[in-house]
């Protein structure tokens, strides 16, 4: 039975790439860095914003030391946060009933992701769907990224950690993972998640190591979710 689902926050819940481009772009050209469109590593999905960061500044031939990461970090989350203020978070269609229509069922629900807490704790509060989740792991949570295990290997031990507790342990077999990178992908496949890729406008191509692959959020519900799980649990 599938007891419970683990959400990659951007690109699977929120579309929140362009914001997050343009912060990244804005804290770069502070620094006098511009970077070209083909520079690609910086906008990888699977990144996170250290890795991001490190990837842009490596593209040009500087040092990504520690404190100035954590400075550039900061920056960035704080132009992130100006835009989420002023004009909301932009959720998927179909994401916030997703939440609403598991949570009402009873399955524990979580979050893993790459992105700063504040960030996802304002996301989902302005949604009205914080107290929907059990788990949230975020870039504080974890010494390595994706598709680094740590964050779901964390996520699965709150899960029957944290009140309320579960009548029985929660296995990995039991839990999907949405996740829309291959990082991401690998990171949930890694600990044994049954796993859910949201192609969104990449190619579906590049999340082939999904259990399941599905265009866009909107088509999801409880029913469906069940149903994809069972036949991937049988296959």
């Amino acid at each position: 039975m599938l007891r419970a689902v683990l959400f990659e926050l951007n690109g699977v819940l929120i579309d929140d790439a362009p914001i997050h481009r343009e912060a990244l772009r804005r804290v770069l050209a502070d620094e006098g860095i511009t970077l070209s469109a083909g520079d690609l590593a910086a906008h990888d999905p699977g990144l996170d914003d250290r890795g991001r960061f490190a990837a842009a500044l490596a593209a040009v031939g500087e040092q990504a030391t520690v404190p100035r990461l954590m400075r550039l970090i900061a920056r960035k989350s704080s132009y992130y946060q100006e835009h989420i203020r002023e004009r909301g978070a932009p959720f998927f269609p179909g994401a916030v009933e997703l939440v609403e229509e598991l949570a009402v069922a009873g399955r524990m629900l979580g979050v893993v992701t790459g992105a700063l807490r504040d960030e996802v704790e304002g996301g989902l509060r302005q949604a009205g769907l914080r107290e929907r989740f059990k788990v949230l792991v975020t870039a504080e949570d974890v010494s390595e990224g994706k598709p680094d295990a740590e964050g779901y290997l964390r996520a699965l031990e709150a899960l029957n950690a944290f009140p309320p507790l579960p009548e029985r342990l929660v296995h990995p077999h039991e839990v999907l993972a949405v996740e829309h990178s291959p990082a991401g992908l690998a990171a949930a496949l890694e600990v044994g998640c049954i796993t859910l890729g949201v192609s969104s406008a990449d190619a579906p191509g590049r999340l082939r190591t999904a259990h399941v692959v599905v265009p866009r959020l909107a088509e999801m519900t409880l029913s469906r979710l069940d149903r994809l799980y069972a036949e991937v649990s049988v296959s």
